[in-house]
């Protein structure tokens, strides 16, 4: 079993350190919507510019900050990163106080937070690597995905009813606290970290800034993964304001409903990710990304036909419950197999790279969405989205050889990253 396997103590110290960033999050799961909506009367188009402005202008910051994580001690920047994104997430229960909150300050934070999260997962997917050996990262990464998924089932309901008792603002007030929190459990961790080298010993180029990109692309599983991601990521993610704005003004659910909505098919998270491992023992990677990748497209388009009421609560928790089994089969096994198939000296540019064309394809499907909500209305941006999303699975690899290879380290500066790299021996969230 998943839970019985001991990993060691760093590890666990990471895994606490994750979880209460985590359950941090679940308690402020859509707060920046929630607040927009609520307390500052932000229409479909304001809140789709929200969710993709800030998210796109966050990734252009982290850009930058690729090289700079790779070539430093991670521990510290993990530390950095949160304590960047508690003192940004602070600043908003502060001006609501103060009476002087704007939607401006919301899109800062926004692009601020976002950023902080694609140099701290960049950081903490090297750091992962370091601390479990190659058989144990698919137990590591299943853990940290059961958790992202079991504080989202426990988070939105107690957000929702906090932000129903006490204001818009309660649960960004825990979002921050938890980063707090984070930073400390990190810093908890004694296990002595070497700082990184860049190859050969030279300077860090300006062409640094391109090699996660050109890494991915240049391997052709890694590639197809990768294009196939960002389409599913950006159609499934710029439904959430779609989704606000349709249950919370136009269908009339409070906000408590709306938060249960998407904590109840949480389950299915915790599901997936513990019986990953065992799929892919019976069926291997290809069957997980070829058939589990396809059956995470297909439900969206169910979103549709929500009504008011207790049926459409229940079609919203029925869609995001098949989608969310499958998601977190899937996901963890993907990070397995592109932290083995990346060389150490990548990997945080790899990851960055992964992130910042997640989180543009999120932007620009959440403000296309949003634009097209603002023209049409929510349910027919949720109707393109979801027939969009069926076209994904022609994305996925076919037929490529999927063999598990760790690419703890290089075999010599600036190998062919289309070679598998030699194995060693054993030594995201």
């Amino acid at each position: 079993m998943v839970a019985r396997r001991s990993l060691g103590r760093p590890f666990g110290w990471l895994w606490a350190a994750y979880a209460v960033s985590a359950y941090g999050s679940g308690l402020g799961f859509g707060a920046l919507p929630l607040i927009a909506v609520l307390a500052l009367r932000a229409g479909p188009a304001e809140v789709s510019a929200l969710s993709a402005v800030g998210p796109a202008v966050g990734a252009l910051i982290a850009v930058p900050l690729a090289p700079w994580v790779e070539f430093r001690r991670k521990r510290p920047v993990m530390i950095a990163m949160d304590l960047t994104r508690f003192a940004a997430m602070a600043t908003i229960p502060a001006a609501y106080a103060a009476g002087r909150l704007g939607f401006a300050q919301l899109l800062v934070v926004s692009a601020v937070v976002a950023a902080a999260k694609i140099a701290f997962n960049a950081a903490s997917g090297a750091y992962l690597k370091a601390l479990v050996g190659p058989d144990d990262l698919l137990v590591a990464n299943a853990r940290l995905e059961s958790t992202n998924w079991s504080s989202i089932a426990v988070g939105p309901p107690l957000g929702g009813a906090a932000i129903g008792l006490f204001g818009p603002v309660t649960t960004v007030v825990a979002d921050a606290l938890s980063y707090l929190l984070s930073a400390l459990g990190i810093t908890a961790i004694r296990r002595r970290e070497e700082a990184p080298r860049t190859p050969g010993g030279s300077p860090v180029r300006a062409g640094a800034l391109l090699d996660g990109w050109r890494h991915i692309l240049g391997h052709p599983v890694l590639r197809a993964l990768y294009l196939n991601n960002m389409l599913v990521a950006g159609l499934i993610m710029a439904t959430e304001p779609l989704l606000a704005v349709l249950l919370l003004r136009q269908l009339g659910f409070p906000p408590w409903q709306y938060g249960l909505a998407f904590a109840a098919p949480c389950v299915g998270g915790l599901i997936g990710s513990r019986l990953a491992r065992r799929v892919v023992a019976r069926y291997g990677r290809h069957g997980v990304f070829r058939t589990v990748g396809t059956l995470r497209a297909i439900w969206l388009i169910g979103l549709v036909f929500v009504r008011p009421g207790v049926v459409g609560l229940v079609t919203v928790i029925a869609v995001e419950l098949a989608i969310i089994i499958n998601m977190s089969l899937y996901a963890p096994v993907l990070a397995t197999y592109r932290l083995e198939h990346t060389p150490g000296h990548l990997i945080a540019r790899t990851l960055s790279a992964w992130s910042i064309g997640q989180q543009a394809s999120i932007a620009v499907c959440t403000a296309l969405g949003g634009l097209l909500a603002g023209l049409t209305g929510p349910r027919t941006a949720l109707t393109v989205a979801g027939l969009l999303i069926l076209t994904s699975p022609l994305l996925l690899p076919r037929g490529e050889r999927l063999a598990p290879v760790d690419a703890r380290e290089p075999a010599a500066p600036g190998p062919d990253p289309r070679q598998p790299i030699p194995s060693r021996t054993p030594g995201s969230p």
